[in-house]
C-alpha cells in the first residue's frame, strides 16, 4: 500500500498561517495532510508536479446563500470554480429550517425577493424532506457535495416557528417561555452541527411600519420587513447567551443601525466572534469606515471579537429587464420581477409610465443608476451601435432623456438587451482601505443569491490576480491568511484554513501569472428552466477537497468529496507520517 494517496511536489507553499513561502512537497493520505517538506519519490498513488505553481489552503467563503443550490449544484458555483473549498450557508438570518409543511411556499416566497432566487428553481430542487433543523442537516448530508459546507441557524425561521408567522412579522416580543424555546431550538440545531446564528436586523424592534435600513432591496417578498428586522434586542441577547453557555459558535449580523453598545453586549455575552455585515469598498464610505475601524480597534482592546466582512471585489451587476429589482419601488412597480414580460414591454412603451419614471432619481441607493447602465449585448442588428455605450451617452447622442433611451432600447429588443451597472461606488482606494485593515475579512460572495444579476464568488481570484499580483496591496502570505485562516478562525472551522500536518487536505494549486476570472455571463442551467449569471476562474491547475481532486485545469472532475462540517469539523485529525 502506498504511503500517500497524492503527493504535490515542488510547489511554492504559502501555508495560510502568514509563514514565509517555501518550496516543498505536500503528502496526502485519507483526506488529510500527513507530511510537508521533502518527500521521497515513489511513495504515492499519484504525484502532482507543482513546479512554478502556488500551493495554498482552499478559500473559505463565509457569506453565501447556497441553502437551495446545494440540492442541484455540488460545486456551488460561482464559488466552486474559483478555489473555494468550504462555504458557510444560512447567512443574514434566512433559511429553510425549522419550517412547518404549510409554510414551505411562504419560506420560498421570502427568498425570491430578499435573495432573488427564482421560485421555479427552488420548487424544482429543494426536496423538503424535513421540518426541523436537524432533519434539514441530514438532508444536506445526503446531497452530493464537491465543497464543504458549514451551516448557520437563521433567526427568521426560528422566530416564525415559535411565534407564528403573523406575530413574528409584527415584531411581537416573545414571552419568557417563547424565549426559552428559541434558545432550546438553537441549542438543538448546534447539537446537530450548526455553527452559530445569523440575523438581518435593519429595522426598529417591534415596529414593522418603520422604514428599514435595507429598504426595498432587503425586504420580504411583499415589501414588509423580515421578522428579524423587528426582533427585540433581548431576544438577540438570549441567543447570544446560548453560544456563551456552550463556549462555541459565532454570529453573523447585518445591523449597521444597531447601537454599538448592543454589539458589544452580544460579543461579551456570547464570547464569540461576530461578523459585522457589510463593508462595501465604496469611495463614499471611506470616512465612515475610519470611524468604524477605530471602534473595531477599541473592541479588540476589550477582548471583544468583532470583524467586518468586506466587499473587496468589483464585479458588475449584469441584467436584463426580464429580472431587475434594484432601482427602487417605481421601477419595480412597472418593470420588476413580479410583472409579466408582456406587461413590462407595454409599460415601458407607455408615455404615462415613462413620465413617472422620469421624475424618479436616476440613482437609487449605492447601485449604479439608470444613466450609468452600460449596454453589453443587444438582440437586433440595428442596436449594435449602442453596445459598450452608457445610457447617458445614448441619451446625449439621441438628445432624449435617459429613461426614454433605456426604454426605447429595451422595447426594441423585446427585453433581450443586457446591461451592466457598478455595484456600489467601488474604487481602488476603498478596496485598499478594507484590505489594509486586519479586522476585515475580504470577500462577500453572496453565492447562491441574486442569481440573475450577480456573480461575486470570484472574489478570491480577483483579490489575488488584481490586488496582490497587479496592484500589490498585499503579499501572498497575507492574502492567503485573510482568505482562509482568518475566516476559518472566525467561523469555527476546526481542521482547515491552513496547510499543516494533520489538517484536512483542502488545497488550491494555481498559476499566479495566469490566474484570472471571466466577465460575468448568462447561463441557462438552473432547475425550473431558469437562467443565472456566473463567472468561472482560470489558472486553477488543481483544487483538492478532503484530499481528492475536484478541479483539474479549471474543469470539474465530478468528484464529490465535500462534507457537511457539523460543528466545524469534517474528520478526526490524522497523525503525521
Amino acid at each position: 500500500m502506498a504511503t500517500y494517496d497524492i503527493v504535490i511536489r515542488n510547489g511554492m507553499i504559502v501555508d495560510g498561517a502568514r509563514n514565509p513561502r517555501y518550496k516543498g512537497d505536500v503528502g496526502i493520505k485519507d483526506g488529510a495532510i500527513t507530511r510537508m517538506g521533502r518527500i521521497k519519490e515513489g511513495l504515492a498513488d499519484r504525484e502532482i508536479d507543482a513546479e512554478g505553481l502556488i500551493v495554498a489552503p482552499g478559500f473559505i467563503d463565509l457569506h453565501t446563500h447556497y441553502d437551495a443550490q446545494i440540492f442541484w449544484d455540488p460545486y456551488l458555483t460561482t464559488s466552486g470554480w474559483n478555489g473555494v473549498t468550504s462555504v458557510v450557508v444560512g447567512n443574514c438570518g434566512f433559511g429553510f429550517a425549522p419550517c412547518r409543511k404549510d409554510l414551505r411556499h411562504r419560506a420560498m416566497e421570502s427568498m425570491t425577493k430578499v435573495e432573488a432566487i427564482p421560485m421555479a428553481t427552488m420548487e424544482a430542487s429543494i426536496p423538503w424532506d424535513w421540518e426541523t433543523y436537524p432533519e434539514m442537516l441530514d438532508s444536506i448530508d445526503r446531497a452530493p457535495k464537491a465543497l464543504n459546507l458549514l451551516p448557520y441557524v437563521g433567526v427568521n425561521p426560528l422566530l416564525i416557528w415559535v411565534l407564528g408567522l403573523e406575530d413574528a412579522k409584527a415584531g411581537r416580543k416573545p414571552t419568557d417561555e417563547e424565549t426559552a424555546e428559541l434558545a432550546r431550538l438553537l441549542g438543538e440545531a448546534m447539537d446537530a452541527g450548526a455553527c452559530g446564528w445569523s440575523s438581518q436586523s435593519l429595522g426598529t424592534p417591534g415596529d414593522p411600519s418603520a422604514p428599514t435600513a435595507g429598504g426595498a432591496a432587503q425586504s420580504d417578498f411583499d415589501g414588509t420587513p423580515m421578522p428579524s428586522d423587528v426582533m427585540w434586542p433581548e431576544t438577540q441577547l438570549a441567543l447570544a447567551a446560548v453560544l456563551g453557555e456552550r463556549g462555541e459558535g459565532f454570529i453573523e449580523l447585518s445591523g449597521a443601525t444597531m447601537p454599538r453598545e448592543h454589539w458589544e453586549k452580544l460579543a461579551l455575552v456570547s464570547g464569540a466572534p461576530i461578523i459585522y455585515q457589510a463593508l462595501p469598498a465604496s469611495n463614499l464610505m471611506i470616512e465612515r469606515h475610519k470611524d468604524l475601524f477605530a471602534w473595531f480597534d477599541a473592541c479588540g482592546e476589550k477582548g471583544l471579537r468583532i470583524y467586518g466582512q468586506g466587499i473587496t471585489q468589483n464585479p458588475p451587476l449584469l441584467f436584463t429587464f426580464d429580472y431587475w429589482d434594484i432601482w427602487g419601488p417605481v421601477w419595480e412597480e412597472f418593470a420588476g420581477p413580479n410583472v409579466p414580460n408582456a406587461k413590462i414591454l407595454e409599460n415601458l412603451a407607455d408615455e404615462v409610465v415613462r413620465e413617472k419614471l422620469r421624475v424618479e432619481p436616476l440613482k437609487y441607493q449605492f447601485i449604479g443608476g439608470v444613466d450609468e447602465a452600460r449596454v453589453v449585448s443587444v438582440a437586433k442588428a440595428e442596436n449594435e451601435q449602442y453596445v459598450g455605450m452608457s445610457v447617458a451617452e445614448i441619451a446625449e447622442k439621441r438628445a432624449i432623456h435617459p429613461v426614454d433611451a433605456i426604454c426605447d432600447l429595451v422595447v426594441s429588443d423585446g427585453l433581450k438587451t443586457s446591461f451592466q451597472v457598478p455595484q456600489f461606488d467601488i474604487g481602488l482606494e476603498g478596496i485598499k482601505q478594507l484590505l489594509d485593515n486586519p479586522w476585515v475579512i475580504p470577500g462577500l460572495s453572496d453565492g447562491g443569491a441574486h442569481l440573475k444579476y450577480l456573480a461575486a464568488g470570484s472574489y478570491a481570484t480577483e483579490l489575488i490576480s488584481q490586488y496582490v499580483r497587479e496592484h500589490k496591496f498585499l503579499n501572498l502570505e497575507e492574502a492567503h491568511w485573510r482568505l482562509s485562516a482568518l475566516p476559518a478562525f472566525c467561523a469555527g472551522f476546526q481542521d482547515r484554513g491552513v496547510l499543516r500536518e494533520g489538517a484536512a487536505a483542502d488545497i488550491v494549486v494555481y498559476d499566479l501569472e495566469k490566474l484570472d476570472y471571466e466577465f460575468p455571463n448568462f447561463r441557462h442551467d438552473l432547475p425550473g428552466d431558469e437562467y443565472r449569471v456566473a463567472s468561472a476562474g482560470t489558472g486553477y491547475r488543481y483544487v483538492l477537497v478532503n484530499g481528492q481532486i475536484t478541479i483539474e485545469d479549471d474543469k470539474e472532475t465530478h468528484v464529490h468529496s465535500g462534507k457537511l462540517l457539523r460543528g466545524g469539523r469534517g474528520r478526526a485529525a490524522a497523525p503525521a507520517v
